[in-house]
């Protein structure tokens, strides 16, 4: 029987998540030059543009292979398998609208809480090529890597019926491997293959608007409420500690990301503040159900720490992530992910006296982190020496905003309206 609750819980989870994607362009969009400023948040919405559509086509068929109630399902299930009678959500469109529903919710309804986690993921990957991508490449990348990478990754993490992580007892409440890790991967792969940015050294490129930055991180975070708690699928218990611990870790990590600031270099900046809290989220997102608070706590703070020195992995390396989607996310998510082999209650080290579930997590980690980036440096490689994924010196110089979209983030007033005008 339909639980409308229930129902209104998912709706609501998923308009948060969404919420994200506009947040982390925010985000983004602060931290790269004011001349990039357009550049970096349409790509971010380009996102909910190509995974929206290609979600709702076949996207929850490969994803959600085997869930339904009667399945056509062709591949190899529980690693990358396809539902025939869910292309273009056939079978979950009939029964969302069947009169007596048998399940509490419509499964339209958990068919777009998961679409927002596909998008997020998507616009997360394009920090790491900020000032230098093609919006064009750019989005062939993201078609095609979604549909080869994330909607299989989704299906191995969050497909309980079949997913080969899910039903060997990996701990991924929320996505830290199949997001987060996922993600920072194809990041550095991105990263390699258009290389580094005109000017590239530390300290180069500062970040143009850091209210933006505070103001992304905060619609971040509250979307993240939904992200966290909304993948218990209902207002219960588990809920209520995953919103907790996606209070207390993030928190902890703003502390722990500004006390190495102020110890390096002298200053607790801002956006020190807004990328701890990012931090903090990317850590607690594995581990939100399955953590006391003040597991989780700890957690934040650690991670707050490891991922500020993490972000200098990049000069160390000499790689260009731009905006520290491999410091932060990759090893935040790496970070929460083992951190549960530890803690998790009940199978946790410190519970169980066994490493049975450190194994769990590190083969997780590892067998993600790997596909996705060998797969994206295969795409990405392809588009870089066929169409193209990097655009001209001198438009990166120049500005890629007017180059690529022919538009200026800050045109405040035209020519003309300079010229005095006697009004007597």
């Amino acid at each position: 029987m339909l639980d409308q609750g229930q129902t209104g819980f998912l709706l609501i989870m998923a308009a948060l998540v969404l919420f994200m994607t506009p947040g982390l362009a925010f985000f983004y969009g602060g931290l790269v030059k004011a001349k990039s400023v357009i550049s970096m948040m349409m790509m971010s919405f380009g996102a909910i543009a190509i995974v929206g559509v290609l979600w709702v086509l076949f996207g929850y068929a490969i994803a959600f292979a085997n869930t339904g109630p009667h399945t056509a399902v062709s591949g190899i299930v529980g690693f990358f398998s396809i539902d025939w009678n869910q292309i273009g959500l056939g079978q979950a469109f009939e029964q969302s609208q069947a009169t007596k529903l048998a399940a509490t919710y419509p499964d339209l309804a958990f068919v777009g809480f998961q679409a927002t986690f596909a998008i997020i993921t998507v616009a997360l990957i394009s920090g790491a090529i900020a000032d230098r991508a093609k919006f064009g490449a750019w989005m062939v990348f993201a078609g095609i890597w979604v549909t080869v990478v994330y909607f299989p990754v989704a299906s191995w993490v969050f497909n309980l019926t079949s997913g080969w992580a899910a039903t060997w007892g990996v701990i991924d409440f929320a996505g830290g491997t199949a997001v987060h890790i996922n993600a920072g991967a194809a990041g550095l792969a991105l990263a390699l293959v258009l290389g580094k940015r005109v000017g590239f050294a530390k300290g180069a490129h500062k970040p143009h608007n850091p209210p933006f930055v505070l103001l992304g991180a905060a619609i971040l975070w509250f979307g993240w409420f939904g992200f966290n708690a909304g993948s218990s699928g209902a207002a219960n218990g588990v809920a209520a500690l995953a919103w907790i611990n996606t209070l207390a870790a993030p928190a902890a990590a703003v502390l722990g990301w500004l006390l190495v600031e102020k110890l390096k270099d002298g200053k607790a900046t801002s956006v020190g503040a807004a990328s701890g809290a990012v931090a903090g989220l990317v850590a607690i997102t594995p581990a939100c159900a399955n953590l006391t608070p003040g597991w989780g706590i700890l957690l934040g703070f650690l991670a707050g720490i490891v991922c500020c020195f993490a972000i200098d992995l990049k000069y160390k390396l000499g790689f260009d992530d731009s905006l520290d989607v491999v410091g932060v996310h990759l090893v935040g998510g790496i970070f929460g992910t083992l951190y549960l082999g530890f803690f998790a209650n009940e199978t946790g080290l410190i519970y169980s006296s066994s490493f049975a579930q450190l194994g769990k997590q590190a083969a997780a980690a590892g067998a993600v982190g790997a596909y996705s980036f060998v797969l994206a440096f295969i795409i990405g490689f392809v588009i870089e020496k066929t169409m193209g994924f990097r655009v001209k010196t001198e438009d990166e110089v120049a500005g890629i905003d007017t180059a690529v979209h022919g538009e200026e983030g800050y045109v405040l007033y035209e020519e003309a309206d300079r010229t005095p005008v006697d009004v007597r």
